[in-house]
């Protein structure tokens, strides 16, 4: 059954966040992407696995070449396993829940007429702010 619906997530690359189970739980870094069709995120420095490449020749004629060894890098985690983190008002790094909230915008069309219409922004619960 496929979906062909455009899915959100509560995270968005850029965003700080903590890892709240699996072998790396307490961990906290960067998001790198955000891959919405399969609810996964890649986040720096967490779920790192080695691979080991050999070494390759493209093209002869050109000489390029890929380095083999072992290479480290981050594999994606499900987006159910981080949390957004924020700072509050005293400036400490707290994990929140996202909500959502319609506010109000003025919008230009093509020919320079402005009208009034909202569009939906990411909530902070612990703080209230927007993310």
């Amino acid at each position: 059954m496929t979906d062909n619906k455009k899915r959100n997530l509560h995270i968005r690359k850029g965003d700080r966040v903590k890892v709240i189970s699996g072998k790396d739980r307490g961990l906290v870094g960067e998001v790198i992407a955000v891959y919405p069709e399969s609810n996964k995120v890649t986040v720096a420095g967490v779920n790192v696995v080695k691979r080991h490449l050999r070494e390759t020749a493209r093209q002869p004629q050109a000489r390029q070449t890929t380095k083999g060894g072992i290479v480290s890098s981050e594999a994606p985690i499900h987006a159910s396993n981080v949390q957004l983190v924020v700072k509050n008002s005293e400036g400490d790094e707290v994990v929140t829940r996202i909500g959502y909230d319609r506010v109000e915008v003025t919008k230009r069309r093509p020919d320079g007429s402005e009208y009034s219409s909202t569009r939906s922004v990411r909530i902070a619960r612990v703080t209230g702010e927007e993310v």
